[in-house]
């Protein structure tokens, strides 16, 4: 019926017809200014791996002597052929995820990488389909959403790079024009790569931790087009991500936790938590290097096992330093639902009061409420307070070249100097007479090359080999950083240190010649 004015309320608004109205090519604007961190947006490229059935991963930066040049993301996924190429590069296109997917609204794909990137490229091939590819450009999208094609011959030859991890099928995602590579000053890109991967190490391990728990592989390479034999190139720096479970302690703050709870939440229903106390001090790396305690504090809620907000009270209350051993983990329902919601760059979720107030009613089975939990939660931490420590004398940490699960541990045993750049372990030339050699100058410790594959179980192991050797060196040598004058008692030191080293490789290399293992 057609509407007539009146002073009732209309609760619902009349209308007369309606119109589609395609989105303006100024809509790549903001699809490209959504905020994503580069952490949080390659984090949503794994996603779309996890989702395709990958289980490795392999993120590249490659770079050509002192320029970064590209980021790319390969797997071993399903693949799609060209329709599931067209489909994944449309703005706006729906898409049906399965209950368990880790995808949501369809736009992560496009909008994360074109935050960061001029150019973004998906090549593809499946069991049953040739490789093919299509390249993204924030000037594509301004020209009526134009996408190209990607020369088959080019997407063939990049697959073939990769062929140790794309074998039947899978899929490479490629960002040019990179806006933070592009910044880098000459002389920078050791350091920038550095704080890039382990910030990147670091956001992966722990957002995606009940995967990495699970057997999934990702893998973080550095590869230099410029150098290495005939032109190839070669690999600089290699790191395998490894989990951060922010639950991983092994024996907790208090007794009797981690407890269930149950919160009565309107229109959603029982909403199950799991609150758990850390050890007071803890240096676990779930702990300390996930980022401030007093920001991690707080809920922790998964989608289908992918962490989607790491701390935080949500509206419940402040955080405070006396709680900074309370983390609590929520699993989302399934179900779409009007109580908790999640933004589109899966960092945060929203809640509506009722989920607070359940939270406040909320019981374990012995009937003990979220509140007493609270109170333990404090109770650990300043029972902890009291514990007399021993302060370990701040070190210089490893860098580059040193295995990350070494750098971790060391990170959580001892104290870090402020302001010092790390030390970082190369493999080069130095004189016959010399097992290493220090550039003190530039934080470096370059091992004889000529050692390399006696300490190495002779196989080339990468950037990071040798792991026992190269810790052994790091203990001795830390405190040979980083100083003023050198004295001539810490140079009679190292060279010492070198005779018996030298001495050391040729006791094996006899044992080897003998037979003996």
């Amino acid at each position: 019926m057609p509407y007539e004015s009146g002073a009732e309320w209309q609760y619902d608004v009349p209308t007369t017809g309606s119109t589609h109205l395609p989105p303006d090519s100024g809509y790549g604007r903001a699809l490209t200014n959504q905020g994503y961190g580069f952490e949080v947006a390659v984090a949503d490229l794994i996603d779309n791996s996890v989702d395709a059935g990958a289980d490795t991963i392999v993120i590249h930066f490659l770079r050509d002597a002192d320029r970064i040049l590209t980021l790319l993301v390969i797997d071993n996924g399903k693949g799609m052929d060209e329709e599931g190429l067209d489909a994944a590069m449309t703005v706006g296109r729906r898409r049906d995820y399965g209950t368990g997917a880790l995808g949501m609204y369809g736009t992560g794909l496009k909008a994360a990488s074109l935050s960061h990137a001029s150019s973004l490229t998906v090549v593809s091939r499946t069991k049953r389909s040739r490789a093919e590819g299509r390249r993204l450009t924030a000037e594509g999208i301004e020209d009526s959403f134009r996408c190209d094609t990607v020369d088959p011959r080019y997407a063939q030859d990049l697959v073939d790079r990769y062929d140790g991890v794309i074998e039947w099928h899978g899929t490479v995602v490629r960002w040019d024009g990179v806006r933070a590579f592009e910044t880098v000053a000459r002389g920078q890109s050791d350091q920038f790569l550095s704080k890039a991967i382990s910030r990147l190490e670091t956001h992966l391990g722990l957002y995606l931790h009940r995967f990495l728990q699970r057997g999934l592989k990702i893998d973080i390479a550095v590869w230099d087009v410029s150098s290495g034999e005939r032109g190839l190139g070669e690999e600089v720096d290699h790191i395998a991500v490894e989990a951060l479970d922010p639950f991983g302690y092994k024996v907790p703050g208090k007794a009797g936790y981690p407890r269930k709870y149950t919160a009565p939440v309107e229109g959603l229903g029982d909403v199950s938590l799991t609150a758990h106390i850390w050890p007071a001090k803890s240096k676990h790396a779930g702990f300390r290097q996930i980022g401030a305690l007093l920001d991690r504090q707080g809920f922790y809620f998964y989608r289908n096992d992918r962490l989607v907000q790491a701390g935080g009270w949500n509206n419940l209350r402040n955080p405070e330093g006396h709680l900074v051993l309370a983390r609590v983990a929520i699993d989302l329902p399934s179900y779409d639902n009007s109580v908790l919601s999640l933004d589109v760059k899966k960092e945060s979720v929203t809640v509506t009061p009722a989920f607070t107030l359940g939270v406040e009613k909320a019981l374990d089975d012995a009937g003990h409420t979220f509140r007493g939990y609270l109170d333990d939660a404090q109770s650990a931490y300043r029972d902890g307070a009291k514990r007399t420590e021993i302060v370990r004398k701040p070190v210089t940490p490893p860098g580059k070249g040193m295995d990350p699960k070494v750098k971790r541990v060391v990170k959580e045993e001892l104290p870090e100097k402020p302001g010092e750049e790390p030390i970082t372990f190369r493999w080069g030339t130095v004189p016959s007479d010399q097992f290493f050699h220090l550039d003190r100058e530039n934080n470096t410790v370059i091992l004889n090359k000529a050692f390399r594959e006696d300490f190495s179980d002779g196989r080339r192991g990468g950037s990071n080999d040798a792991p026992v050797t190269k810790t052994l060196l790091y203990l001795l040598l830390e405190d040979c950083f980083g100083l003023g004058r050198w004295e001539r008692g810490r140079q009679d030191r190292v060279d010492y240190w070198n005779t018996i080293l030298l001495a050391s490789v040729e006791a094996l290399r006899a044992r080897r010649e003998q037979g003996m293992f």
